[in-house]
């Protein structure tokens, strides 16, 4: 029987989602990878177990998750039933809808019978009455918003979601999400777009935006698939992520200018006693405009590697300025 430590809060920041009253850790758990029929069920529940254990109270998820679709959810249904049940009231816990997880015209996108059979499908297979977020993954270029926007307010109206999201819409898209909620009485409480050294596209108004809605943030693929690693300081090693097929990294990326770029990042991490890894988590948690960056790990020790950068998310002047040096393309 799992009983979590009892100093789990001790060191872990949280930061205020908006201007909601929920908290989320500094770093979450993305179960976007590594949770799967692929893996040991016993080292999923061990990350899991470890990851509360060090005050990473939010796990993310969604519909597609896996492989195959869903299984990220049954895995963590499973561990809800064997070792979190005492602890759901400490747990976020929060998923979306919006990618293809079942044929026919219903089965993707942001029609209200999508969303609501996709959450209601989600429900089931993670053992829950609600969850604590419920997201709109992606927008529908051909469904209205105000229909998208109004499944998310029916899932709270129904006590099926506390609050809810929307990730990879743009700054306008976002601005008109949050208009129409506000109008239905169910705030636009958080935005999960991609951000990373290697990915700055939500500097482009979309910060901006959140900073003026009061709108949450949560950056997802923060280690940008794994390159923002130690991993690829030498190229590509054998069993990665761009050794493999995956359709997120490709043996393609890692150009000869971006190994440069990688190791340099990696001398100014050195610098500040990190890891490549934890520099690239302190670096996209800087300044507090982000209220959390999603983490994914294959392994407890990969966990706790990643949690250590929390311990120091300062910057001075001359190290942006350095790191804005090597990542930032000549003319910018």
């Amino acid at each position: 029987m799992y009983t979590a430590h009892t100093d789990r809060y001790a060191d872990m920041p949280y930061r205020r989602t908006g201007r909601s009253g929920l908290k989320l850790p500094a770093l979450s758990l993305g179960l976007w990878h590594n949770f799967g029929p692929d893996r040991p069920a016993e080292t999923q529940r061990a990350i899991l177990r470890r990851a509360f254990d060090l005050g990473v109270t939010h796990f993310d998820l969604a519909n597609n998750y896996g492989p195959p679709p869903g299984a990220a959810e049954s895995a963590l249904g499973e561990a809800l039933k064997a070792d979190f049940g005492p602890y759901r009231d400490e747990l976020v816990i929060s998923t979306k809808a919006g990618y293809l997880m079942w044929p026919g015209p219903y089965g993707e996108w942001g029609s209200r019978k999508y969303v609501l059979s996709s959450l209601d499908q989600s429900l089931g297979r993670m053992g829950l009455d609600h969850v604590d977020i419920f997201y709109s993954h992606r927008p529908d270029p051909e469904t209205p918003l105000e229909e998208t926007m109004g499944a998310l307010h029916s899932a709270v109206q129904q006590g099926k979601a506390l609050y809810v999201g929307v990730s990879n819409y743009s700054p306008e898209q976002t601005r008109e999400a949050a208009r129409i909620l506000g109008e239905l009485g169910t705030p636009l409480l958080i935005h999960q777009p991609r951000y990373s050294m290697l990915d700055r596209r939500a500097e482009e108004g979309l910060l901006d935006t959140l900073d003026e809605l009061k709108v949450g943030s949560i950056a997802y693929s923060p280690l940008d698939q794994g390159l923002l690693t130690s991993r690829y300081l030498d190229g590509i090693p054998e069993g990665s992520r761009a050794a493999g097929d995956s359709p997120f990294l490709t043996a393609d990326t890692l150009t000869e200018d971006l190994v440069r770029q990688l190791r340099a990042l990696d001398e100014v991490a050195k610098s500040r006693g990190q890891s490549l890894a934890q520099l690239a988590l302190a670096w996209v948690l800087r300044g507090g405009r982000v209220t959390s960056a999603l983490i994914g790990a294959s392994s407890t020790r990969q966990l706790e590697d990643s949690v250590t950068a929390t311990r120091a998310l300062d910057f001075d002047p001359e190290e942006l300025a350095r790191i804005d040096a090597i990542i930032k393309p000549a003319g910018q």
